[in-house]
């Protein structure tokens, strides 16, 4: 792709890596070829010839720099130019999500992955309508990380954000516990989040509570385990938008964005 779009999945699971592997990374002047579903894409639905470049990552930092040297009905090869790391973010942004309901969870996902979130939790919450259980909870759980995976490779990243297992409030109360910031979102909050002092390393934990706010008893948990309470701003946001807007607020407080 012109302008370098990224292909491969976190695991280059569609793909067969030639000219080094994951575990020893990729060399200059070695031969990556995609096949399957990502080779298939590339070559009928991006139109990927000789000679265009495109860029390959493995999700967990390693982007090599590719031209194309041919293609199939649905594979790809490239020639790797050069290779790159990424650093881990610092601070780790953590987004706590109270699962909304119907398909506003995936668009979150979305949106919170394009921003440059590094973790996202499903979190049960008390006032969730959405209830993940069995079989229909773990299906809802694939579609988020289905969609991260997808709206990552749209958005270019070398670091693909990790989508938890189903968290509970004792889980959210750890995680805040661990974090050298942990925020709570709530629209009547006396301190604003641009207020808030952000820490330059460490996990930032923000908690995006459900449609109906946190329960006395959740709101207590979190201040018990050091989450302090913000608002964002002067009008009240949908659970699915206000994950994002906070994370474009902190990457931004944080020099991320810099």
């Amino acid at each position: 792709m012109a302008g370098g779009g990224q292909l491969a999945d976190g695991s280059l699971a569609d793909g067969r890596l030639a000219g080094g592997s994951l575990a020893g990374g990729w060399l200059a002047g070695g031969r990556i070829v995609l096949s399957g579903a990502e080779g298939r894409h590339a070559a009928t639905v991006r139109r990927l010839v000789a000679g265009e470049r495109a860029d390959v990552t493995d999700g967990n930092g390693t982007v090599a720099e590719c031209v194309v040297t041919g293609s199939g009905p649905d594979s790809l090869e490239l020639a790797v130019l050069s290779v790159r790391a990424e650093p881990p973010p610092s601070p780790r942004l953590v987004v706590v999500q109270a699962i909304p309901k119907g398909d506003r969870g995936e668009l979150a996902v979305e949106i919170m992955t394009e921003v440059g979130v590094d973790v996202v939790v499903p979190w049960a919450a008390e006032r969730c309508v959405a209830k993940w259980r069995g079989a229909r909870g773990e299906r809802s759980l694939a579609r988020w990380r289905v969609t991260a995976r997808e709206a990552a490779k749209q958005a270019r990243r070398a670091r693909f954000p990790e989508v938890t297992a189903q968290a509970e409030t004792a889980d959210a109360a750890k995680l805040a516990a661990a974090a050298s910031l942990a925020v709570v979102l709530d629209p009547d909050a006396a301190a604003s989040l641009r207020s808030v002092p952000v820490p330059g390393h460490g996990d930032i934990v923000v908690v995006v509570g459900p449609e109906g706010g946190l329960s006395t008893a959740e709101a207590s948990r979190l201040a018990e385990a050091g989450a302090v309470s913000a608002r964002l701003g002067p009008s009240v946001l949908r659970s699915s938008s206000a994950g994002a807007i906070a994370a474009g607020l902190l990457l931004s407080a944080s020099g991320r964005w810099g």
